[in-house]
């Protein structure tokens, strides 16, 4: 498609010397360099005449409510510098984005284009208001915006003169835009459109036609009435409700794509900036072209075919292999500075130890680093690591090999040799503590850290000396109570259905309010019927015919109880027709939130004509509910009830009415597509359509989300803990051996009550002695950010997204190893640090 679209574009360039010609997608032009790099040169040379109009700032017109904020900024960071080098541009005279066809945009376009140095937006779907508009973000930035007011795929004819004199009085210019050739899917103008327009420019009374390019109209025509246009300040929204969760697996491809990506570059960057470790920027940037290729708006929308979503799939392998990779490197490269020696009193007899080198590949299929053991013996160093700008206090999963013994006197101890509390995960679903994999057995225990920010910890697994022998009496049953099925710790207490598990009370410990109404069952499964009278199965969410509560069908199997225990726990398992949901609900010491994990075997299938079938997790509220928070790149929206699905990069808050008041909030690993209507929050899971792939979502997924009670109005507090969840706590086993670091340690933190990092990097060019830092501010005040670093710092500077230094972009201060730097309300800024 693309190769015959540009050699038929080219071709009519040499034959009609005044057509011009305007193609967007940094993928496009990789495309024809690695395929056909000839026609490269053509290309330049019409570039350099002003007929080929690159009008790309982003790697593909991509989706612009899924992908996180990091992910837009990356498509103009790496599509400016691609085609700048390949096609010998300035990147300053990339200065539109061009986004046709995407369904939908988020409130915060203008800020990011804005710090990425865009100027201009052309787009058609997601809003029905004016045509010609400034767009402005809540941080005050704003782009010019001009709505195709036909569409963008159109055939020259002499009809659409006729709308050239409303418009342009309507505007007061007096040049009207036509889009037109063969854009969705290639082909571009035809020769009878060139011809036409030639023809046409010579009929009397009538418009003057010419050939022009978009720069062409933005700056010569729009330009010269932007004080007069109105100022649209709300998010581009919404079409094709569908697309928020049809082809699951690729939206999760996205999730986990750019949370591994996040963690990798930055463990890589502080590693590399303070323990001579590696940055491969090469390795990363081709990562990030995979992800970014993904966004196109028909591939992680889930609008597209088999193949479509075979690729898409393929790629995220590649991602995740760079990332994992990439982090395993760096974490087991500072685990390797780190001074063990005097941890362990004696080296034990290691002879017959089996323990190192097993769980090679474990956890894989659940996108986690490698786990290969590296320790031996009853006595094992374990550090953990914490992927966020602040401390973290909470329970962190591991997997211990071949250990040989006591189980029942399994002792933690931190650096200082504290005892620390831990907890066997023995429920089926973390694999059963002694189980067997691969010739080796495996321990899966919880343990309670602290980690510093952006740092490490150590703690050590020992076996407790024998002060007394064990005595096990029987434990046969004595007595019979009724079945009880609360999960409760210091904050919040959550009751359960004895017949179906649904939440029928969570109360809050800490006020004693009650967020669930007893008479609206909260926390169930629904299996909805869609009317797909719209047709467009992939597109949009149908009409409710009928809601199935799946709770109804519940087994119960297993509840681990206990409200002193680090963790508890209840598993059930629902057979609905031919599917199945396996369903761990757990809550943590010191946590107000409840986790679920899911394995749902799928195998539902749309029915063309009657329904599509959907899997559905409902949540109605306690309290009155006039409206709803979700996130979107880089801050939050507020919008009012919708019976519809819309997008949110990973939560939904149904805010309290009174202000004071606490909320609920519903925070997710992998979906986006949310409904909050009716005092409730819906999150869709699962759903089956029918075109343009006929099976899109059968078999297994493993879905993870969470319930908690939040301050809904405190924007940080819902960033942070949703960025906790996505992103736990990581480990490595270590061995005894010196090293110049202490055995916990901080390389960065961050100090600001209203700011988040969305990313720590080296710059492209990566050297050693530069860091990135990319925040933004969510609660919409003005802010100073102070970064502290584990060594002092020669300089800092402002960068836009392009890692360009602005030169009114505002003062960074340094002071020994700490920089402040402002932040503006609502606003996005990026520094570089110089060591």
């Amino acid at each position: 498609v693309t190769k015959d679209t540009i050699r038929t574009m080219l071709d009519l360039m040499n034959e009609y010397p005044d057509f011009k010609f305007s193609q967007s997608q940094a993928s496009v032009y990789r495309i024809v360099e690695e395929y056909n790099p000839e026609m490269l040169e053509e290309i330049k040379k019409r570039v350099k005449e002003g007929r080929w109009e690159v009008t790309a700032s982003t790697w593909v017109e991509t989706d612009k409510n899924m992908p996180n904020g990091e992910s837009l900024s990356r498509h103009i960071l790496y599509t400016k510098k691609y085609l700048s080098d390949l096609l010998d541009m300035d990147p300053d005279s990339l200065q539109i984005d061009f986004e046709p066809d995407t369904f939908g945009h988020n409130g915060n376009v203008p800020e990011i284009l804005n710090k990425g140095g865009i100027k201009y937006y052309y787009h058609c779907r997601g809003y029905d208001g004016y045509h010609i508009y400034k767009w402005q973000a809540p941080s005050g930035s704003s782009v010019l915006v001009y709505r195709e007011p036909q569409w963008y795929n159109a055939e020259i004819s002499p009809v659409m003169a006729l709308h050239v004199p409303e418009f342009c009085t309507k505007h007061g210019i007096d040049t009207m835009l036509k889009v037109y050739g063969v854009g969705d899917h290639g082909g571009g103008p035809t020769r009878r459109d060139i011809e036409r327009i030639m023809d046409m420019s010579t009929w009397p009374v009538f418009p003057e036609i010419r050939f022009g390019t978009f720069i062409e109209y933005f700056f010569n025509i729009l330009s010269k009435i932007y004080d007069k246009l109105p100022v649209v300040k709300d998010e581009l929204n919404f079409i094709f409700s569908g697309c928020y969760t049809t082809q699951t697996r690729i939206k999760m491809s996205n999730r986990i794509g750019e949370a591994k990506l996040n963690e990798a570059e930055a463990f890589s960057a502080l590693s590399s900036a303070f323990v001579d470790g590696k940055y491969r920027s090469e390795s990363f940037k081709k990562a990030w072209e995979k992800v970014l290729f993904n966004h196109f708006h028909d591939i992680l929308p889930g609008s597209g075919v088999i193949d479509t979503r075979e690729y898409a799939m393929g790629e995220f392998q590649k991602v995740l292999a760079t990332a994992n990779t990439e982090i395993s490197a760096s974490l087991r490269n500072i685990a390797s500075k780190i001074n063990t020696s005097e941890l362990v009193a004696a080296e034990e007899d290691i002879s017959e130890t089996t323990s190192e080198g097993a769980g090679v590949g474990y956890g894989i299929e659940s996108f986690g680093i490698p786990q290969a053991e590296r320790g031996r013996g009853k006595t094992r160093i374990f550090h953990f690591f914490n992927p966020s700008a602040y401390e973290r206090r909470e329970g962190a999963e591991i997997t211990v090999w071949d250990w040989d013994g006591d189980k029942e006197r399994i002792e933690f101890r931190d650096a200082d040799n504290n005892i620390v509390r831990h907890q066997r995960l023995e429920d089926e679903t973390y694999r059963v503590w002694n189980s067997r994999y691969w010739g080796h057995t495996c321990m899966k225990l919880l343990v309670d850290v602290k980690v510093p920010a952006y740092g490490y910890s150590t703690y050590i697994l020992k076996e407790r000396d024998l002060v007394e022998v064990p005595v096990y009496l029987s434990n046969d049953p004595r007595v019979e109570r009724p079945d009880e099925y609360v999960l409760e710790n210091n904050l919040v207490k959550v009751t359960f259905d004895t017949r179906n598990a649904s939440i029928i009370s969570m109360i809050d410990k800490t006020n004693g309010k009650e967020m669930i109404n007893p008479n609206r069952p909260a926390g169930i499964f629904r299996l909805i019927e869609e009317d797909d009278n719209k047709g467009m199965s992939s597109w949009i969410v149908g009409r409710y015919m009928n809601v199935y509560n799946l709770n109804e069908n519940v087994k119960i199997s297993e509840a681990h109880i206990d409200k002193s225990a680090l963790r508890q726990w209840i598993k059930y398992r629902i057979y609905f027709r031919d599917s199945s949901l396996n369903v761990v609900i757990y809550l943590d010491k010191d946590s107000t939130m409840l986790k679920y994990r899911i394995e749902c075997d799928w195998q539902e299938r749309a029915k063309k004509g009657r329904y599509l079938p959907q899997l559905n997790f409902h949540m109605p509220v306690g309290y009155t509910c006039e409206s709803y928070k979700y996130d979107i790149p880089f801050g939050t929206v507020v919008r009012n009830p919708m019976d519809m699905d819309v997008p949110g990069n990973s939560r939904i808050v149904g805010l309290n009415k009174e202000s004071g008041e606490k909320s609920l909030m519903l925070v997710t690993k992998t979906k986006y597509g949310f409904r909050g209507f009716d005092n409730s929050m819906s999150l869709t899971l699962v759903r089956s359509s029918y075109d343009p792939d006929p099976y899109p979502d059968n078999g297994i997924h493993k879905i993870n989300f969470a319930v908690g009670i939040v301050y809904g109005r405190s924007d940080i507090e819902l960033v942070r803990k949703a960025y906790d969840y996505n992103h736990p706590i990581s480990y490595v086993s270590n061995t005894i051996h010196d090293g110049p670091l202490p055995c916990s340690g901080s390389f960065m933190s961050l100090e600001s009550g209203s700011v988040m990092l969305s990313s720590v990097k080296k710059p492209e060019d990566a050297p050693d002695n530069k860091l990135i830092v990319r925040a933004y501010e969510v609660e919409g005040k003005n802010a100073v950010a102070v970064l502290t670093f584990a060594k002092k710092i020669a300089k800092a500077y402002y960068v836009d997204l392009n890692e360009k230094p602005l030169e009114n972009g505002g003062k960074a201060t340094v002071d020994g190893d700490k920089v402040a730097f402002e932040v503006n309300a609502y606003g996005i800024a990026s520094v570089c640090i110089e060591f």
